[in-house]
């Protein structure tokens, strides 16, 4: 008899530094891809602004900049995503 699988990637969480201050502002959609999140917010952040983000996932956190790259969909369900800087 097998068991079934385990998966080991748990969602990731992006919380907005202020102040390194942690907010727990965004709905994260999916996976980290490569350099680009996309996640649902309240708040409408600037196309081209710069927001200090740590994300954590699996047990790992890091504290990285990230640029608001586009706003995508409707008004009531806009995306945001947000491009990791290296």
């Amino acid at each position: 008899m097998t068991s079934p699988a385990v998966a080991n990637d748990s969602a990731p969480r992006v919380l907005v530094l202020d102040a390194d201050k942690p907010h727990d502002v965004f709905d994260v959609l999916g996976n980290i891809e490569a350099t680009v999140v996309r996640v649902r917010s309240p708040f409408l952040f600037e196309i081209g602004e710069a927001l200090s983000i740590r994300i954590e996932q699996d047990g790992v956190t890091r504290d990285v900049r990230a640029t608001v790259r586009a706003h995508v969909g409707p008004a009531d369900s806009r995306i945001t995503e947000l491009e990791i800087e290296p």
